[in-house]
């Protein structure tokens, strides 16, 4: 029997649903629809599958995504995965910490940054920029309305321009949200 896992890694863990996930064999023309832009235009994972219950809702939440996290201009790629990052640890989601770290340390190699993450959370010491990045993204987590004009400073002072300050704006507040759901539908097993 699988076990549930609570630790933060890099290695991805299978994700669970508890409810049966769409089968492609049988599933309506609004749910394949729905599923023809997956977030990461690699296919339909068992979460995707899921979320294709409700092809209305996939069919807007697919693009936004990738808009949202494999946008050209703004921010980088890699300080997006960053953003993902903070809001997957605060939100304690380790399927979602898991993933965009490991795509962290794909485009960066920086497993530096990551460990000290994974090992101190909030706490963690990093690089200026890196702390900037990962202090927004786990307040903007913890409590929405918390965030001030003294975090969007800091966020200027290390060099953010307004575009990447709203790309990580919304790749944080994206895995606020991604999180929550992620564990009202399922949970990652060993």
């Amino acid at each position: 029997m699988s076990q549930s896992i609570h630790h933060f890694t890099t290695k991805i863990p299978t994700w669970s649903p508890y409810v049966t996930p769409v089968d492609l064999a049988s599933a309506t023309p609004a749910q394949l629809a729905a599923m023809k832009v997956t977030p990461s235009n690699t296919g339909a994972s068992p979460y995707v599958l899921t979320l294709a219950h409700d092809p209305e809702s996939l069919e807007v939440r697919s693009p936004l995504f990738n808009k949202i996290m494999y946008g050209k201009d703004g921010l980088s790629s890699a300080e997006r995965e960053l953003g993902a990052v903070g809001a997957s640890v605060v939100n304690r989601c380790v399927y979602c910490a898991a993933v965009h770290a490991s795509r962290f340390l794909n485009l960066t190699g920086r497993g530096n940054v990551i460990e000290a993450i994974f090992a101190d959370e909030r706490k963690a010491e990093l690089p200026p920029r890196d702390q900037a990045l990962f202090n927004f993204s786990t307040k903007l987590s913890t409590a929405p309305i918390e965030v001030s004009a003294d975090d969007v400073n800091e966020l200027a002072n290390v060099g953010l321009s307004t575009l990447e300050q709203l790309d990580l704006l919304f790749s944080s507040a994206l895995f606020g949200w991604a999180n929550r759901l992620m564990h009202t539908l399922g949970e990652p097993r060993a």
